[in-house]
């Protein structure tokens, strides 16, 4: 990894230069689940790769180049593709280099794995939820019951085969 991982651009900021060859750039912040789950697959890998953090408060205006909204993860290739939203850039990353592959072959389990990540999504915002409502001294036993249940929900999931009518049943 290159680049100072730490430092956050913001408006004002030059843009980075073209991205190396062999290398991929990865448009993140330091505290994003979002940019950790690329950060995880990036590491796992073993991919070459540089870190430009966004200030998402204060945005570069040339980072709307990057992305259209303005969110995180992007990532950039040496060709300046862009691939954007956290699990299509995981699975580009995946299919795109090689080396022990992260994602199942076999489409049953990919679905499967695919619907674990969809319900996992759901606990990171609660956890969120709940510590902030915690900080500011607010009721939270209604969010704390949400978090309980989507977390055995991804038990429920993980234990073995459910049809897709207990699934949605669930959720």
């Amino acid at each position: 990894m290159s680049g100072n991982a730490t430092r956050s651009l913001g408006k004002g900021s030059c843009p980075p230069g073209p991205v190396p060859e062999g290398t991929i750039r990865l448009y993140s912040m330091r505290f994003c689940p979002f940019s950790h789950r690329v950060r995880l697959v990036l590491k796992a890998k073993g991919i070459r790769h540089e870190i430009i953090n966004i200030n998402l408060r204060n945005k570069p205006e040339w980072y709307y180049t990057k992305h259209p909204f303005g969110h995180i993860p992007v990532l950039e290739n040496c060709h300046r593709q862009l691939i954007y939203e956290s699990v299509i850039a995981c699975e580009y990353l995946d299919d795109a280099y090689p080396g022990r592959k992260l994602f199942p072959y076999d489409p049953y389990e990919r679905a499967r794995q695919k619907m674990l990540l969809e319900l996992f999504c759901k606990v990171p915002h609660l956890t969120k939820e709940c510590l902030v409502a915690l900080r500011c001294g607010r009721e939270c036993a209604d969010l704390k019951r949400a978090l309980r249940q989507e977390l055995c929900n991804l038990e429920e999931v993980q234990k073995g085969p459910l049809s897709w009518s207990d699934t949605m049943e669930k959720a």
